[in-house]
């Protein structure tokens, strides 16, 4: 089923992408700024707490590796509009129930309706828009981010309103209801196809495995900025709302390199030089977490955040060019989702790890530094050559 061709059919496509997006990401960042009071009313180490973040993107891991599944059974319909039923009642549950107990069961009820739609979403881009796929990637990734930073930025509020911190962690049941209410209205989405057409050999591909790794670990450092920026910032004597903006902040230029790098990429089919320039503002935006935290905190956040918003979509582009086919570019986002989503677990957790064996949380900006430089090397492998079409389907 796709929209029809007429100016309302294109609008209605774009915003339903812009709905999408903005349900994916706040199951994570609504919990970083209230971190304080949810360890204080559960008795969370700070190790564990790191699980709340973490045991989402395992969801969305292990759920993309088993997407060509989840395609042929659910098919994109049914698929994304059970992702958001669990995102809601995921974020309901929190709000009723304040164990820790019931926190730890919602972050994988949530994560797993956001990997459905994460897993579902890409080969639904190829197809529909697909003489403009960088732009709506882009459109896509910023809404993604935007959902991210409005959590982080909204939901201290809300507690502060509500004078419970769980009412800031359940309020983003109400977009994921808007949501699903529209993606029933509009006919956008493919029906299940039992037919899934020629097998993906994930395991068996190097330049796949290459790809995924390269995924997961130039976004890695989102996972961990979301766990523990604002609580880096209180370590540092900052205040709970102050230190929860200052994800709202990094939002506004992960938001702006999401939409500004895929159109600038729709100009030339080489993705280095763009991949290049946003790990470079990763690396710069590091170092000054670990040199220079009080001098210019805007703008350090502000250099992580465009660095980490234009890989996103970047990495992501990148692999959709490897097919031209929408089904096999989808297998192969879904693949590397899988896989870079579980690395990109084991950030907040090793962050939390590395705070409680440190006392601070300046070793895990050096280990993100190092990784990001890495990175810039292995970009340079990603000619436009050697992503023709064809090379990641089973013979």
């Amino acid at each position: 089923m796709t929209l029809n061709s007429s100016f309302a059919g294109r609008l209605a496509g774009w915003g339903l992408l812009v709905v999408l997006g903005l349900n994916l990401r706040p199951i994570l960042s609504s919990i970083s700024p209230l971190l304080g009071e949810i360890r204080q009313a559960t008795g969370l180490s700070f190790q564990s707490s790191a699980l709340l973040t973490s045991l989402p993107v395992v969801c969305m891991g292990l759920v993309a590796l088993v997407g060509v599944r989840v395609e042929a059974r659910l098919g994109e319909r049914r698929g994304i509009a059970l992702g958001l039923i669990m995102i809601l009642l995921a974020c309901l549950a929190r709000w009723l129930l304040g164990q820790a107990s019931a926190l730890l069961v919602t972050a994988l009820l949530g994560g797993a309706g956001v990997a459905l739609i994460q897993t579902l979403v890409p080969a639904m881009i190829k197809r529909e828009f697909h003489q403009r796929v960088p732009v709506a990637m882009g459109v896509y990734s910023a809404s993604l981010m935007a959902g991210g930073g409005l959590a982080a930025l909204l939901s201290p509020v809300v507690a502060t309103h509500f004078q419970h911190w769980q009412a800031g962690l359940g309020v983003w049941l109400l977009p994921a209801l808007g949501a699903l209410l529209l993606w029933a209205w509009l006919p956008l989405g493919a029906a299940k196809n039992m037919q899934v057409g020629p097998a993906f050999k994930g395991l068996r591909n190097r330049r796949a495995w290459l790809l995924a790794l390269y995924f997961g670990l130039v976004n890695c450092g989102y996972m961990s900025l979301v766990a523990w920026l604002p609580a880096y910032y209180q370590q540092l004597g900052w205040d709970v709302l102050p230190s929860g903006s200052l994800l709202a902040f990094m939002t506004i230029f992960q938001v702006l390199a999401a939409l500004l790098m895929p159109v600038l990429a729709q100009r030339s089919s080489d993705r280095r030089p763009l991949l290049g320039i946003s790990l470079s503002a990763q690396a710069i935006g590091y170092l000054g977490l670990i040199l220079a935290p009080h001098a210019l905190p805007h703008l350090w956040v502000a250099l992580c955040g465009f660095g980490l918003g234009a890989c996103f979509a970047l990495s992501l582009l990148l692999t959709l060019d490897h097919h031209r086919d929408p089904r096999q570019a989808g297998q192969l986002a879904a693949f590397v989702q899988g896989v870079g989503f579980l690395i990109n677990a084991l950030s907040p957790w090793l962050t939390g790890w590395l705070r409680e064996l440190t006392g601070q949380f300046v070793s895990a900006w050096i280990v993100l530094t190092v990784t990001v430089l890495a990175m810039l090397l292995v970009t340079r492998l990603f000619s436009p050559a050697s992503c023709a079409d064809g090379p990641l389907t089973a013979n």
